[in-house]
């Protein structure tokens, strides 16, 4: 058989797998790691999408589903928006179950079609806080190998953040969830989370002030790896 036509033969070959892949679900493993000291993250939200959408955008205001999500930690109502879109735009929405406590890593696995729904998003709120969430914007799904981002904390601008007992959710504390905003206060616009402060220790009212010497963080918070597996 001549060389060039084993060469166009060959070239021919790579082509159709090629353009089958472009219809081809793949999967990913995606493994999160909570990076602080006492910070704890509520069930993690992951997206696989299409570059049309985003969760949130810096300097402007949440969305009512993530304000839902940096207050109370609840991914239902994101999740739901997320699936309305339709699988031209999403391409698998997980949640993973449970809080990652400081210093432990949590996986699951989600499908993609990387031709088709090119990025992976991720959110979580972090608790004891009043709107702080940890999240992944947009990282490009590797076609094979792997693929390690550093993920920052943001403050979704929905909440005064007095850190008040009363007004945090979870085991720690035990508060309120969502508040019925808007309220005095809030910043109005998603920006870079900036760790807690000395604000005293109680309100007036009984109700606790967490103090920064166990709950401060510093991003980055969080580390998360997305690896084709299939």
């Amino acid at each position: 058989m001549p060389i060039r036509f084993i060469a166009v033969l060959v070239l021919s070959l790579t082509s159709i797998v090629t353009f089958a892949d472009r219809y081809k679900q793949f999967t990913y493993e995606v493994t999160i790691t909570n990076l602080t000291r006492g910070q704890t993250f509520t069930p993690q939200l992951v997206v696989t999408h299409n570059r049309s959408v985003a969760l949130f955008e810096l300097g402007q205001p949440a969305t009512n589903e993530l304000e839902i999500l940096a207050e109370g930690g609840d991914t239902q109502p994101l999740s739901d928006l997320l699936s309305s879109l339709g699988k031209r735009t999403i391409g698998d929405v997980q949640t993973i179950a449970g809080l990652l406590e400081p210093g432990e890593s949590i996986s699951t696995r989600i499908k993609a079609n990387p031709y088709r729904h090119s990025v992976i998003s991720m959110a979580a709120m972090l608790i004891p806080t009043n709107d702080t969430f940890v999240a992944l914007d947009s990282l490009h799904l590797p076609l094979r190998g792997t693929r390690t981002r550093l993920l920052k904390a943001y403050d979704a601008g929905t909440e005064l953040n007095d850190q008040n007992c009363a007004n945090m959710p979870g085991p720690r504390c035990g508060g309120e969830g969502v508040s019925q905003g808007p309220n005095e206060g809030d910043e109005g616009y998603v920006y870079i989370g900036n760790g807690f402060h000395s604000l005293g220790s109680e309100d007036g009212l009984g109700n606790e002030i967490l103090a920064p010497l166990v709950y401060d963080w510093r991003n980055p918070v969080a580390k998360i790896t997305v690896q084709r597996v299939r």
